[in-house]
């Protein structure tokens, strides 16, 4: 779980987790350009985002999948994600689970994240903390 104190109120945070050109904007890692082929932000809903990614290996690409489990505007998002081969492709293998939960916070918001399926201390982790201090950024420019 990982938490960020956000100098907005929920009803601007919302839309940039909801928005392609928002999500856009400040998903993923340091580094990372990502793409949202698919933002349908209502329950059943899809999801298909890619990420490209310099690292020490070379550029890597990453397509991401899923489906939207609760959407109550402006306080809670959760949906499933799944790596898939290609932006078209449906998931083959497991799905995790991602929740957002943004509480009022006096003039500011708290948010709240759960990504179930990736463990403490894993890239998967590493990635979602630098791109929620990203977020913290923006929001706060």
């Amino acid at each position: 779980m990982l938490e960020r104190r956000l100098p907005a109120p929920p009803e601007l945070i919302w839309p940039l987790w909801t928005e392609p050109s928002h999500f856009a904007a400040w998903y993923g890692p340091l580094g990372a350009t990502v793409t949202v082929h698919t933002m349908d932000a209502w329950v059943g809903g899809e999801r298909r985002v890619s990420m490209r990614m310099p690292t020490p290996g070379g550029e890597r690409v990453m397509h991401f999948a899923g489906i939207h489990l609760e959407v109550e505007q402006p306080r809670r998002l959760s949906y499933t994600e799944a790596m898939v081969d290609a932006v078209d492709a449906h998931p083959t293998g497991s799905s995790t689970e991602v929740r957002l939960v943004l509480e009022p916070n006096g003039a500011g918001t708290l948010l709240t994240l759960t990504h179930l399926g990736i463990a403490a201390g894993s890239p998967g982790e590493a990635g979602w903390s630098m791109a929620l201090d990203k977020l913290k950024q923006a929001v706060s420019l």
